[in-house]
């Protein structure tokens, strides 16, 4: 079969992993288990789990929020792999001499991100441990390609910048941090497919997270050739590009009880605040160990103990 692998340009991961496929990486891995593989490039990550159910795609990745919306809109999928904790990955800002001095003072004004993406989590976490709510203290509206003008000239409160806009912001000065992505969540990157491939051929998501992996530790060893390809295609700057990804962990883990704790508390604000309109359990996107296991027995020709 052919496993179909999503990319966005939000996930650093499977972006480079797309991008390297040259290289071949991703196909080698499932080659040894007589598999081949395809991308399919998409835009907007919060459609992942839309997409898995689909069939458009077997595999995929974000932030922490879309998979948490996806199953709250009833979509069946198991994590399967985490990056590392990405502290610096991103950061809200205000200007330098902006009166919002703590969380609390957003109470009433306007701030700019990327809605359902993890800034979405990073930003209703801030206002939960300050007792303020996502739904009724702040106005959350859309970055758009103006969000850090109308930050420095005062429109908008606030702003969630990420990744090279971030350098960017930082490079040119003016701006504060208020709230450091990592003093609030760990903002992982997250790796999930439908629960059917997840169970029947774990051999294969183990593949691609090596694969995963692979793409991370060239990135890694050439982040200024990791950067010129982002600029390329993604456009900014080849240098703030590189301070960004010089900031990325580059290594995959697995799917700790810790992350699956931090994912409720996000899923029950989400829930509370209104972002979702039923309560998720989130321990349920995991697979079943007694499938799995009979699943990889069955693909090695051993019987599951």
């Amino acid at each position: 079969m052919t496993i179909t692998i999503g990319v966005h340009s939000s996930n650093p991961s499977l972006f480079h992993l797309y991008h390297l496929s040259r290289l071949g990486i991703a196909q080698e891995e499932l080659a040894a288990l007589g598999e081949t593989v395809s991308f399919h490039p998409y835009t907007n990550g919060v459609r992942t789990g839309e997409l898995l159910t689909q069939g458009v795609i077997d595999f995929g990745g974000t932030g922490s929020t879309p998979p948490v919306t996806a199953q709250a809109a009833g979509h069946d999928l198991v994590y399967t792999a985490v990056s590392a904790p990405r502290p610096e990955h991103g950061a809200l800002l205000v200007p330098v001499d902006s009166p919002v001095r703590t969380v609390a003072d957003l109470r009433g004004t306007t701030v700019h991100l990327a809605i359902g993406s993890w800034q979405t989590h990073l930003i209703a976490k801030a206002l939960d441990d300050a007792g303020l709510s996502y739904a009724d203290d702040i106005t959350a509206v859309r970055s758009t390609d103006d969000s850090e003008q109308l930050l420095r000239s005062g429109d908008i409160a606030a702003w969630v910048a990420q990744g090279p806009q971030l350098a960017a912001a930082r490079r040119t000065g003016g701006l504060r941090t208020l709230v450091a992505t990592g003093d609030v969540i760990t903002d992982r990157s997250v790796f999930f497919t439908r629960r059917e491939l997840a169970e029947n051929r774990p051999e294969i998501i183990d593949a691609l997270t090596r694969a995963l992996q692979r793409a991370d530790d060239w990135a890694a060893a050439n982040p200024r050739a990791a950067a010129e390809i982002a600029a390329a295609d993604l456009g900014g700057s080849a240098d703030d590009w590189e301070t960004a990804l010089r900031a990325l962990p580059w290594k995959i883990e697995s799917v700790s009880d810790a992350f699956i704790a931090e994912q409720q508390e996000a899923a029950d604000i989400f829930h509370r605040t209104g972002f979702i309109d039923r309560p998720v359990d989130v321990a349920t996107a995991r697979a079943h160990a007694d499938t799995a296991a009979a699943g990889a027995a069955s693909a090695s020709g051993t019987k599951a103990a």
